[in-house]
C-alpha cells in the first residue's frame, strides 16, 4: 500500500517551513495487545505487543495566530518498531508516521497532551494462501498507520519525562484482502532531550508572537468547494478482481477559528466492486450509486487540515455495508483554490477504501 506513504509526506512537508522555538528527540518503549474486533480475529491475539518508537519533534514559537491558538504545539516523525502481538502469524511491523502534539493541560513544568499521526507501516508477514493463512487481518507488506494518543509530560530544564496511552491502527484500507486490520491498545513511558533549554528559548522568543499576524485560513466565511475521487478496492474471496471507485462531493466549509471548523458534504460514490454484491441479480450502473450526507469536524494546522467525519447514506440500493459510514484523513491546501486530500473511509471498524482525491474551492481564500 505504497501510496499511504503520500499521507506522510505531506506531514513532512509542513514539518520544514514551520518556525521552532525548540527541537528534540524522544524514545518511546511501549507495551499493549491486540484488540480482536472482529470474531475471525480471535485465534491471533497471542502474545503481549511491545514496540520501540524512536522521534523527531520541533516545538513552534507561536509566530502565528494558529500556533498561539494551539498554544505552541509540537510537531515531528516517528519511527515505530515493534511487535503487534502474535509474531509467527502477524509478524513484526515498522512504521514512520508524522504527528502533530496539542496541549490541553499546562502546570509549571506538567503538560497534558493530544497526540495524533498517520503515515505507512510494513510487515513481513502478511497473508499468503501457502505459507501464512492464519493472517485474515493484514493482506499486503505495505499499510497505512495511524496513531492516537493522550500524553502526560514532566520536565526538568531539556530532559522531560512522559506516560501515554494510545490506540495505533494498521490497515491497507481494502487495496488487498483479507483486510480487517489491526488495533493496538499500548500503554508506554518516554524519555525526551530537548537540544536546547526549552524555557531559555521561550523567553528569547516572546518577540516572535507579533511577527506573523495572518494565517492561509480565512475564518467566519462559508465557502463552496467541488472534489473529486479515484481509487480501488478489492473484494472477498481472497485473490479476486480490484474494483476502481469513483467519487465526487460537493462541499460547504467553514472555520470558525484558527482551530476548529466544520464541513456538510453531499458524497457521490460509484462503487464497481457492489457488481460483485448478489451476482445473480442483474445491476446497472444508476443502480450501484450511492449517494451520502456527511458532516466532518475540521482541525486546521495551517495548510494541513485533519478530517474527521461520519454521514449516512440517502440512497444506497443494496445496503452491502449499513447506513453509516466514517472518514478520517486530512487535506493540505497547494492554493487558495485547491487542495488535496488523503482519507479513510470505513463501516464502524471495517475499511472500505482508501480515498485520493482533489478540491476546487470555487470562492478563492483571502489570506
Amino acid at each position: 500500500m505504497k501510496k499511504s506513504g503520500l499521507f506522510f509526506c505531506i506531514c513532512l512537508m509542513i514539518t520544514p517551513i514551520l518556525t521552532a522555538q525548540s527541537s528534540g528527540f524522544e524514545v518511546r518503549e511501549k507495551v499493549g495487545f491486540l484488540a480482536a474486533h472482529h470474531a475471525g480475529m480471535a485465534h491471533l491475539a497471542q502474545n503481549v505487543a511491545v514496540a520501540t518508537e524512536l522521534s523527531y519533534f520541533k516545538q513552534l514559537n507561536g509566530s502565528k495566530i494558529w500556533q498561539l491558538s494551539y498554544r505552541k504545539p509540537e510537531v515531528g516523525a516517528t519511527l515505530f518498531i515493534g511487535s503487534v502481538g502474535n509474531n509467527e502469524v502477524l509478524g513484526r511491523f515498522a512504521g514512520l508516521y508524522g504527528f502533530a502534539e496539542m496541549l490541553i493541560v499546562s502546570k509549571k513544568r506538567y503538560r497534558m497532551d493530544f497526540k495524533f499521526g498517520t503515515g505507512f507501516g510494513y510487515t513481513n508477514r502478511p497473508y499468503d494462501p501457502i505459507s501464512n493463512p492464519k493472517n485474515v487481518a493484514i493482506g499486503s507488506h505495505f499499510n497505512a498507520m495511524m496513531c492516537f494518543a493522550l500524553k502526560q509530560t514532566y520536565q526538568v530544564k531539556n530532559e522531560a519525562f512522559s506516560l501515554s496511552i494510545d490506540m495505533t491502527h494498521f490497515s491497507n484500507g481494502a487495496l488487498k484482502v483479507p483486510n480487517l486490520g489491526i488495533n493496538l491498545p499500548y500503554v508506554s513511558v518516554g524519555y525526551k532531550h530537548y537540544l536546547q533549554d526549552k524555557m531559555h528559548v521561550q523567553d528569547r522568543t516572546k518577540h516572535n508572537r507579533t511577527l506573523i499576524g495572518s494565517n492561509f485560513l480565512t475564518y467566519q466565511q462559508w465557502q463552496w468547494s467541488v472534489n473529486g475521487m479515484l481509487t480501488f478496492k478489492e473484494t472477498m474471496p481472497i485473490g479476486g478482481k480490484k474494483y476502481p471507485v469513483y467519487a465526487g462531493s460537493l462541499s460547504l466549509r467553514n472555520y470558525f477559528n484558527a482551530k476548529s471548523g466544520i464541513e456538510v458534504n453531499l458524497d457521490v460514490i460509484s462503487k464497481q466492486a457492489l457488481f460483485n454484491y448478489e451476482p445473480m441479480v442483474e445491476k446497472s450502473q444508476l443502480d450501484i450509486l450511492q449517494v451520502g450526507i456527511s458532516a466532518s469536524y475540521l482541525l486546521p494546522l495551517d495548510r494541513f487540515n485533519f478530517v474527521y467525519g461520519v454521514g449516512v447514506y440517502v440512497r444506497d440500493r443494496y445496503r452491502a455495508e449499513g447506513p453509516l459510514y466514517i472518514r478520517l484523513g486530512c487535506r493540505y491546501y497547494l492554493s487558495h483554490r485547491m487542495s488535496a486530500f488523503f482519507g479513510l473511509k470505513t463501516h464502524y471498524a471495517k475499511a472500505d477504501y482508501l480515498e485520493f482525491g482533489l478540491s476546487y474551492h470555487v470562492k478563492n481564500r483571502e489570506k
